[in-house]
Protein backbone atom coordinates (compact mmCIF):
# COMPACT_ATOMS: atom_id res chain seq x y z
CA UNK A 1 0.00 0.00 0.00
CA UNK A 2 1.49 3.21 -0.95
CA UNK A 3 2.13 6.14 1.68
CA UNK A 4 2.86 9.76 2.32
CA UNK A 5 6.30 10.18 2.10
CA UNK A 6 6.62 14.16 1.88
CA UNK A 7 7.38 16.82 4.85
CA UNK A 8 4.81 15.86 7.86
CA UNK A 9 5.00 19.06 10.09
CA UNK A 10 3.16 20.55 6.60
CA UNK A 11 -0.04 18.26 7.41
CA UNK A 12 -0.12 19.64 11.73
CA UNK A 13 0.69 23.50 10.47
CA UNK A 14 -2.33 22.26 7.00
CA UNK A 15 -4.68 21.12 10.42
CA UNK A 16 -3.71 23.85 12.88
CA UNK A 17 -2.73 21.58 15.51
CA UNK A 18 0.32 18.78 16.82
CA UNK A 19 -0.87 16.04 15.08
CA UNK A 20 2.51 14.24 16.64
CA UNK A 21 3.70 12.60 13.41
CA UNK A 22 8.16 13.73 14.44
CA UNK A 23 7.64 12.07 17.87
CA UNK A 24 10.27 13.99 20.04
CA UNK A 25 10.18 16.93 18.01
CA UNK A 26 6.71 17.91 18.82
CA UNK A 27 7.40 18.31 22.16
CA UNK A 28 9.90 20.54 21.99
CA UNK A 29 10.44 24.41 20.26
CA UNK A 30 11.60 22.73 17.55
CA UNK A 31 7.87 21.99 16.76
CA UNK A 32 6.79 23.96 13.41
CA UNK A 33 3.03 24.55 14.56
CA UNK A 34 4.83 26.09 17.93
CA UNK A 35 7.60 28.07 15.46
CA UNK A 36 4.76 29.06 12.31
CA UNK A 37 1.58 28.72 13.46
CA UNK A 38 -0.65 29.23 10.32
CA UNK A 39 -0.90 27.16 7.30
CA UNK A 40 1.64 26.60 5.23
CA UNK A 41 2.16 28.01 1.46
CA UNK A 42 1.97 31.63 -0.09
CA UNK A 43 -1.54 32.81 1.17
CA UNK A 44 -0.88 31.03 4.64
CA UNK A 45 -1.22 33.64 7.01
CA UNK A 46 -4.65 35.62 5.32
CA UNK A 47 -7.80 35.40 6.62
CA UNK A 48 -10.33 32.66 5.38
CA UNK A 49 -13.76 31.73 6.09
CA UNK A 50 -14.09 27.77 6.39
CA UNK A 51 -17.29 26.30 5.22
CA UNK A 52 -19.58 23.55 6.68
CA UNK A 53 -18.13 21.35 3.70
CA UNK A 54 -14.00 22.73 4.70
CA UNK A 55 -14.50 22.08 8.17
CA UNK A 56 -15.74 18.15 7.62
CA UNK A 57 -13.09 17.73 4.55
CA UNK A 58 -10.77 18.98 7.45
CA UNK A 59 -11.48 16.72 9.88
CA UNK A 60 -11.47 13.88 8.15
CA UNK A 61 -7.84 14.60 6.38
CA UNK A 62 -6.66 15.52 9.94
CA UNK A 63 -7.81 12.02 10.41
CA UNK A 64 -6.27 9.87 8.15
CA UNK A 65 -3.26 11.79 8.52
CA UNK A 66 -2.87 10.66 11.76
CA UNK A 67 -3.09 7.42 11.41
CA UNK A 68 -1.17 7.26 8.00
CA UNK A 69 -3.81 6.25 5.60
CA UNK A 70 -4.44 7.82 2.14
CA UNK A 71 -7.70 8.02 1.02
CA UNK A 72 -8.69 4.60 -0.99
CA UNK A 73 -7.29 2.95 2.32
CA UNK A 74 -8.99 5.55 4.99
CA UNK A 75 -12.75 5.78 3.27
CA UNK A 76 -12.48 1.56 3.18
CA UNK A 77 -12.73 1.80 7.12
CA UNK A 78 -15.10 3.96 7.00
CA UNK A 79 -17.22 1.55 4.71
CA UNK A 80 -16.58 -1.25 6.80
CA UNK A 81 -17.62 0.51 10.44
CA UNK A 82 -21.06 1.69 8.36
CA UNK A 83 -21.79 -2.36 8.16
CA UNK A 84 -21.65 -2.34 12.05
CA UNK A 85 -23.95 -2.70 14.22
CA UNK A 86 -22.32 0.18 16.80
CA UNK A 87 -21.94 3.53 15.95
CA UNK A 88 -20.25 4.40 13.05
CA UNK A 89 -17.64 6.89 13.51
CA UNK A 90 -16.19 5.29 17.22
CA UNK A 91 -16.60 1.61 15.36
CA UNK A 92 -14.13 3.03 12.22
CA UNK A 93 -11.42 4.26 15.09
CA UNK A 94 -11.81 0.77 16.72
CA UNK A 95 -10.93 -0.55 13.37
CA UNK A 96 -8.27 1.93 13.19
CA UNK A 97 -6.89 1.89 16.63
CA UNK A 98 -6.63 -2.35 15.78
CA UNK A 99 -4.13 -1.58 13.19
CA UNK A 100 -0.60 -3.51 13.77
CA UNK A 101 1.52 -0.76 13.09
CA UNK A 102 -0.98 1.52 15.61
CA UNK A 103 -0.83 -1.03 18.40
CA UNK A 104 3.01 -1.32 17.83
CA UNK A 105 2.85 2.73 18.26
CA UNK A 106 0.72 2.51 21.67
CA UNK A 107 2.60 0.20 23.22
CA UNK A 108 5.60 2.52 22.99
CA UNK A 109 7.96 0.76 20.74
CA UNK A 110 8.04 3.55 18.36
CA UNK A 111 7.92 7.37 18.95
CA UNK A 112 5.25 7.87 15.79
CA UNK A 113 2.66 5.46 13.86
CA UNK A 114 5.07 5.51 10.63
CA UNK A 115 8.31 4.39 12.21
CA UNK A 116 5.97 1.56 13.97
CA UNK A 117 4.86 0.90 10.32
CA UNK A 118 8.42 0.53 9.35
CA UNK A 119 9.38 -1.98 12.33
CA UNK A 120 6.59 -3.54 10.81
CA UNK A 121 7.48 -4.21 7.37
CA UNK A 122 10.80 -4.92 8.18
CA UNK A 123 10.10 -8.20 10.03
CA UNK A 124 10.70 -6.97 13.67
CA UNK A 125 7.29 -7.75 14.99
CA UNK A 126 5.67 -10.68 16.34
CA UNK A 127 2.05 -11.62 16.83
CA UNK A 128 1.32 -14.31 18.95
CA UNK A 129 4.99 -15.87 18.29
CA UNK A 130 4.54 -15.14 14.37
CA UNK A 131 6.13 -13.18 12.20
CA UNK A 132 3.89 -10.17 10.74
CA UNK A 133 4.59 -7.51 8.41
CA UNK A 134 1.54 -6.16 7.34
CA UNK A 135 0.92 -2.73 8.65
CA UNK A 136 -2.98 -2.89 8.33
CA UNK A 137 -2.89 -6.62 10.27
CA UNK A 138 -5.82 -6.25 12.59
CA UNK A 139 -4.86 -7.14 16.19
CA UNK A 140 -7.59 -9.08 18.02
CA UNK A 141 -8.34 -8.84 21.55
CA UNK A 142 -5.92 -11.38 23.84
CA UNK A 143 -3.15 -10.99 20.76
CA UNK A 144 0.16 -10.75 21.83
CA UNK A 145 2.80 -8.67 20.35
CA UNK A 146 6.39 -8.55 20.67
CA UNK A 147 9.64 -7.39 19.27
CA UNK A 148 11.63 -10.51 17.63
CA UNK A 149 14.53 -10.84 20.17
CA UNK A 150 17.23 -10.36 17.82
CA UNK A 151 15.97 -6.91 16.97
CA UNK A 152 15.69 -5.32 20.52
CA UNK A 153 18.84 -3.70 20.80
CA UNK A 154 17.34 -1.31 17.67
CA UNK A 155 18.52 2.33 19.33
CA UNK A 156 15.33 3.99 18.38
CA UNK A 157 12.87 0.73 20.03
CA UNK A 158 14.79 1.58 23.41
CA UNK A 159 14.61 5.35 22.60
CA UNK A 160 10.94 5.06 22.08
CA UNK A 161 10.23 2.98 25.31
CA UNK A 162 11.94 5.30 27.29
CA UNK A 163 10.06 8.51 25.62
CA UNK A 164 6.88 6.85 26.22
CA UNK A 165 7.42 6.73 29.65
CA UNK A 166 6.12 10.22 29.96
CA UNK A 167 2.58 9.34 28.22
CA UNK A 168 -0.67 7.87 29.51
CA UNK A 169 -0.55 4.22 29.22
CA UNK A 170 -3.21 2.92 27.14
CA UNK A 171 -5.45 1.37 29.55
CA UNK A 172 -6.55 -1.48 26.41
CA UNK A 173 -3.08 -2.64 26.12
CA UNK A 174 -0.93 -4.16 28.67
CA UNK A 175 2.67 -3.51 28.06
CA UNK A 176 5.52 -5.36 29.70
CA UNK A 177 8.70 -3.54 28.89
CA UNK A 178 11.22 -5.97 29.95
CA UNK A 179 10.19 -8.53 27.57
CA UNK A 180 9.44 -5.91 24.79
CA UNK A 181 5.70 -7.54 24.78
CA UNK A 182 2.37 -6.23 25.04
CA UNK A 183 -1.01 -7.77 24.69
CA UNK A 184 -3.80 -6.07 23.48
CA UNK A 185 -6.95 -6.28 26.10
CA UNK A 186 -10.04 -5.04 24.38
CA UNK A 187 -11.85 -2.13 22.05
CA UNK A 188 -10.29 0.94 23.29
CA UNK A 189 -12.79 3.34 25.06
CA UNK A 190 -13.32 5.80 23.06
CA UNK A 191 -12.64 8.70 26.44
CA UNK A 192 -9.27 7.59 25.50
CA UNK A 193 -8.91 8.87 22.28
CA UNK A 194 -8.18 12.37 22.32
CA UNK A 195 -5.17 13.18 21.86
CA UNK A 196 -4.81 14.80 19.32
CA UNK A 197 -8.71 15.05 19.29
CA UNK A 198 -11.02 13.65 16.60
CA UNK A 199 -14.70 14.47 15.65
CA UNK A 200 -14.90 11.21 14.16
CA UNK A 201 -18.88 12.32 13.83
CA UNK A 202 -17.95 14.68 10.85
CA UNK A 203 -15.83 12.20 9.08
CA UNK A 204 -18.87 10.42 8.92
CA UNK A 205 -21.00 13.13 7.68
CA UNK A 206 -18.53 13.78 5.14
CA UNK A 207 -18.63 10.53 3.74
CA UNK A 208 -22.36 10.53 4.03
CA UNK A 209 -22.63 14.05 2.20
Amino acid sequence: MARYIGPVCKLCRREGMKLYLKGGRCFSEKCAVVRRPYPPGQHGQGRYKISEYGLRLREKQKTRRIYGLLEHQFRLYYTEATGLKGRTGEEMLGLLERRLDNVVYRSGFAETRSQARQLVRHKHILVNGKRVNIPSYRVKANDKIEIREKSRKIAYVSAALESAQGRERPSWIDVDKDNFAAVLKGAPPRDELNEPSIREQYVVEYYSR
